[in-house]
């Protein structure tokens, strides 16, 4: 999905800034080793696009969103019970959406929005894995920027079956309809 991605960045964001650093971000490498092989691939990928500066920046991605350390920063993750809490270990930030909360990938390679008012990541806000999210969220932008008609990807959408997409209210679908 490497060049769909790179295809769809070029088709639709040619002029978009891309994503750069002004400070260190933690390696993700110790992550990697956490996730299925199909996932760590596939964020090992997205990282050297972010890393070398070929990704749009279509999520709030900076060197304080991109592999951000919760604890250091005072911040809890709690599942979506409530009560069951991850470490640092367990989730690494891949951006935000705007408004504080950050998605992160999972150690079993979903892709899910933590809320930060309530530290938590809802089951209603997951994705299969990071290939999925990306083009959930780069044809979402797309329509969002006019240069994607919603009709040519509706029912894209609602096949793919996503939460974090066809949640009413907060999913990608919502917002765009």
């Amino acid at each position: 999905m490497d060049s769909d991605l790179d295809a769809d960045l070029l088709r639709w964001f040619p002029d978009e800034p891309r994503v750069e650093f002004s400070e260190p971000v933690r390696p993700v490498e110790p992550f990697l080793a956490r996730l299925p092989h199909d996932a760590a691939t596939a964020l090992a990928n997205f990282d050297r696009r972010v890393r070398s500066g070929a990704m749009a920046d279509l999520l709030d991605i900076a060197d304080w969103s991109y592999g951000f350390e919760f604890e250091a920063n005072d911040c809890e993750i709690l599942d979506s019970d409530y009560t069951t809490r991850f470490s640092d270990d367990d989730v690494w930030s891949i951006g935000c959406d705007g408004g504080g909360n950050y998605y992160v990938v999972l150690t079993d390679g979903r892709v899910a929005l933590w809320f930060h008012e309530e530290q938590v990541i809802e089951a209603h806000t997951r994705y299969e894995n990071l290939d999925v999210f990306l083009w959930s969220v780069v044809r979402h932008r797309a329509v969002r920027a006019g240069v994607l008609d919603l009709a040519a990807v509706e029912e894209d959408f609602r096949s793919l079956g996503q939460p974090g997409a066809l949640a009413p209210e907060i999913g990608l679908l919502a917002d765009l309809s």
